[in-house]
């Protein structure tokens, strides 16, 4: 085990300051989608977005847009 090795081999977490604004980019994309209303061809809609907000989704409406996201064992953040 090195210095830099916590308990069991894990690595110690980092603080959340240290991270750099590419890491920051990437915090959070492959479990978090978030959700905002849209309008979609006149039509209202709930858009879904990676965390580097990178669409990748639609649904008609927000509880059909949460399962989706639940669904890719990600983790849904409703955006203002």
């Amino acid at each position: 085990m090195s210095g830099k090795d916590g308990p069991g081999g894990a690595q110690p977490p980092v603080s959340l300051k240290q991270l750099s604004v590419a890491d920051w980019a990437r915090f959070g994309l492959q479990e978090v989608a978030y959700i905002r209303p849209v309008l979609v061809n006149g039509v209202q809609a709930i858009a879904i977005h990676a965390a580097d907000g990178t669409p990748i989704g639609a649904a008609p409406n927000a509880q059909l847009a949460i399962a989706a996201i639940l669904e890719n064992e990600m983790e849904p953040v409703l955006v203002h």
